[in-house]
């Protein structure tokens, strides 16, 4: 086939090899020039490599230059370092972009929501540097940069104007951190000159949560540092029904990463019952990402289908269709 694209798949933990395996049935039937490498992380693979990020899998995303993700666990207050973390930093995945859109006849308190947050992957308080003190005191280090709030402003602002996109709101906490976040609004607000047809504005983050609640379609592009990102992604999916209807991806220079972004449900793990929504919709992005827009939108246009017309209801969706047959029609609609 020519011009077939290879894309490293990480199957995850929990429900990920399940939600996998009908993304990629769907992939299949679409007949998308790409060519499937399956790699391994996550927790569940730690006995067999000692680590849940094999070297090799980050080899072969480095190689491809693209990767299609399921989600995967971490220990909570301890053990090793996450892997969806890992991969970020060693990729140099800078930027998490998450769209949030309303998804037909998926009823929730909004109707009309319609955006993307824009999230710094690399520093802030997730750079991990922490240390104890002296016992019962612990300091960690919230670090920010001019190159890495710059280099996400401009992806923020180019991701508006490629998309036909009005605004861009910079998100921080500068009355309070006036020097990290005052360099942060500094960076976005120099870029933001650059862009003079897109309109910029600055929030507080605490009133952006507020502000978001009480009417999310004031809002498009929203472009933050990484903790206020982590918190305000998903409360933007909650507003359209949860984070499994959410895609996510994780874009650097080179690389990009597409990953459903909720959890791995191991209470559910193996029954054939997740919802494979989150993890297609990541896929439809990531063709979009390749260039493949027929195939991206004939994909898009199946999910909308089969969700506006309920046929096919997944159990968190209030129905009882199993993954298999969600999947199946799907590939009906296509």
């Amino acid at each position: 086939m020519a011009n077939t694209r290879t894309v490293t798949v990480i199957n995850g933990d929990g429900i990920g090899p399940e939600v996998m395996a009908a993304t990629i049935r769907v992939l299949e039937a679409l007949k998308a020039p790409l060519e499937f490498e399956f790699k391994d992380a996550g927790t569940e693979v730690i006995a067999k490599y000692g680590t849940n990020l094999p070297h090799e899998t980050v080899e072969a995303v480095l190689r491809s230059g693209v990767a299609l993700k399921g989600p995967t666990g971490t220990v909570v207050g301890g053990g090793m370092a996450s892997a969806n973390v890992g991969l970020r930093k060693r990729l140099d995945l800078y930027s998490s972009l998450r769209p949030v859109k309303s998804v037909p006849g998926v009823k929730t308190r909004y109707e009309n929501v319609d955006l993307v947050v824009v999230r710094e992957n690399t520093e802030s308080l997730y750079a991990g540097l922490e240390h104890i003190i002296v016992p019962g005191v612990v300091e960690s280090l919230k670090i920010i940069t001019e190159k890495a709030s710059t280099r996400i402003a401009r992806f923020a602002f180019e991701y508006a104007k490629k998309n036909g996109r009005k605004k861009v709101t910079s998100v921080h906490k500068a009355n309070i951190m006036k020097l990290s976040d005052g360099l942060f609004l500094d960076c976005t607000r120099k870029v933001g000159r650059e862009y003079p047809e897109i309109q910029y504005e600055e929030v507080i983050i605490d009133n952006m949560c507020m502000q978001l609640v009480k009417d999310p379609t004031r809002y498009d592009v929203l472009v933050m540092e990484n903790l206020y990102g982590d918190i305000v992604s998903d409360l933007c999916a909650g507003l359209v029904g949860g984070l499994g209807l959410v895609p996510g991806a994780n874009i650097g220079e080179r690389t990009a990463m597409f990953e459903a972004v909720h959890g791995t449900a191991p209470d559910i793990a193996g029954k054939g019952l997740a919802n494979p929504t989150a993890l297609m919709m990541s896929a439809v992005m990531m063709l979009d990402w390749l260039d493949l827009k027929d195939e991206a939108r004939k994909f898009e246009n199946a999910l909308h289908k089969v969700h506006g017309e309920s046929r096919a209801r997944t159990g968190d969706l209030g129905g009882s269709a199993t993954t298999r047959e969600f999947t199946d029609a799907v590939i009906a609609a296509l």
